[in-house]
């Protein structure tokens, strides 16, 4: 160990526990003694200790009331309660005062140690293993996407991804975490050339052979469960990635039961305009633009792109033949949630409920406007966590735990992902080339067609304005820079978050319908 761990033992009959103190000096612990709760509180208030073993019995302050004052003025020391007794009351309230563990007296010195090990070592040990773990994988996991995998096989490819980076990041293991950057990367690149050469075929395959897409997920997945008889809230959580659910899973699973998780795709362009759209259209972007000119509108018109989601929904309701009448609602703020956290039954006096949530996207793009939120979420780790810090104090968590009371089935999608961008590209277009930083859609773009992924629209069901229209995205972590005050821009957008092109994290999405564990 490089830091000496101290530690603190708090015992009225501390001369009997000298043996167990010599010992664990002799191991390289720094062992400090005190024999009442007074003491122990002063040694607690003058210094910084890595674990304390606190005796329950004690005359004048008793354990649980030095825990008590231990936890107001360092509440994030590991306690262990030592004590003789097994009552329940009392190891019903030590462990509801936080503490670590408990042991039994007498205690013995293999006891001690191996308490010791599980705070103080533990961290360690973990990323030791998970560093060896990872390493045993690390070629599979490279010779799963080299052996020309199919859109199966990449969903499974990126589910061992998203399972090592989140392994890797509680390990806290810097320089494996660089080594899983770079096969990420790898897996990156070998997935747009999977999607060049197989996604526009996807559009004359039946489901199974090609994976579901944004336009099936409500005629395949939600109208079916609506069909069983109970209430489905739909929650649409703009942005969410497949690894920023995986992060907000646990906070759920205490209430619900995940009764499904799939990984769909993502329409091209990964841009809310199209692949939300789609979603709630059950349609692809040509054929909205066709059907209903007056619910679509072209990247480079004015206005805003997703305003008609609850017409489109009601007109494919129709086309599937179906009477389920529907409550949607745009949440963009706290107070908009807070509405349905204080009447969930609304929601479930309904067939369907649809809310869709904005909240991940906007945090996307005010970390790419603003300075203290770049400094928030200044990589993948950090922007996964302020993910789970905005969920768990939300309006969107409460009402998760008020429909759990509820016989209501909760089903959580998104659009889209999202990637964080590092390498630019350049492209030349003229005034009506669409601003996405990751795709452009224009009739005179001008670019090195090796840098790009690039799909005419026909072929990929995509509006196109002028005959000359044609589609091209980033793929991997590039992202489009335009040659005019080149070096301002690429400073500006380097790093951020950015979707609309080609990459795992924007294309492969998480499908969740949970069950309310009450």
């Amino acid at each position: 160990m490089n830091k000496k761990v101290t530690i603190l033992w708090t015992d009225d009959e501390i001369d009997l526990l000298r043996p167990h103190i010599l010992l664990l000096e002799e191991r390289g612990f720094d062992v400090y003694t005190a024999s009442n709760g007074e003491d122990a509180i002063a040694l607690i208030e003058e210094r910084d200790f890595d674990l304390i073993f606190l005796d329950e019995n004690m005359p004048g302050m008793t354990g649980l009331q030095v825990l008590s004052r231990l936890k107001t003025l360092k509440p994030n020391i590991p306690v262990v309660m030592i004590t003789k007794s097994e009552e329940e009351d009392i190891m019903d309230e030590a462990i509801g005062s936080k503490i670590a563990d408990y042991l039994i007296k007498p205690v013995n010195p293999k006891q001690v140690l191996l308490t010791i090990k599980k705070f103080i070592d533990t961290k360690r040990l973990v990323s030791e293993k998970v560093t060896e773990n990872y390493q045993s994988e690390f070629g599979k996991i490279g010779l799963m996407f080299n052996e020309q995998p199919d859109w199966q096989g990449w969903t499974e490819i990126y589910r061992k991804l998203v399972f090592w980076e989140l392994e890797l990041s509680d390990s806290g293991n810097s320089s494996m975490g660089e080594v899983f950057k770079m096969q990420k990367s790898e897996a990156n690149q070998e997935f747009a050339r999977y999607i060049r050469t197989h996604y526009a075929g996807w559009f004359g395959q039946a489901i199974g052979d090609r994976p579901l897409l944004s336009p099936d997920l409500f005629k395949h997945r939600i109208y079916p469960l609506i069909q069983e008889g109970d209430p489905v809230i739909w929650m649409v959580i703009d942005n969410l990635r497949f690894d920023q659910w995986k992060t907000i899973e646990p906070l759920i699973r205490e209430y619900y039961t995940v009764a499904k998780e799939e990984l769909v795709f993502s329409i091209l362009p990964t841009a809310t305009q199209f692949a939300r759209n789609a979603q709630f259209a059950g349609l692809m972007p040509f054929e909205i633009s066709k059907l209903f000119p007056s619910l679509w509108t072209e990247d480079f018109e004015e206005g805003g792109k997703n305003l008609h989601e609850e017409e489109l929904l009601r007109q494919q309701i129709n086309r599937l033949g179906a009477d389920v009448p529907f409550i949607y609602d745009k949440i963009n703020n706290n107070r908009s949630g807070k509405r349905w956290v204080e009447n969930p039954q609304q929601l479930a006096d309904v067939p369907l409920a649809v809310l869709v949530y904005n909240f991940v996207d906007m945090m996307s793009h005010s970390r790419t406007e603003m300075q203290m939120m770049r400094e928030l979420a200044e990589d993948e780790e950090a922007y996964r966590s302020l993910t789970r810090s905005w969920f768990e104090h939300s309006p969107l968590f409460e009402l998760l735990r008020e429909l759990s009371l509820l016989k209501v089935k909760v089903v959580i999608t998104t659009d889209h992902g999202t990637i964080q961008v590092q390498n630019p590209v350049k492209v030349i277009g003229d005034r009506q080339t669409t601003t996405n930083l990751r795709y452009k859609q224009g009739k005179n773009l001008n670019y090195n067609p090796r840098e790009v992924v690039i799909f005419n629209p026909e072929e990929i069901h995509l509006p196109k304005p002028n005959l000359s229209t044609k589609y091209i995205f980033a793929y991997g972590s590039d992202f489009f820079a335009y040659p005019n005050n080149y070096h301002h821009y690429v400073k500006y957008y380097h790093n951020t978050f950015q979707h609309g092109g080609v990459s795992l994290e924007e294309m492969i999405i998480p499908l969740v319908v949970l069950q309310p564990k009450s």
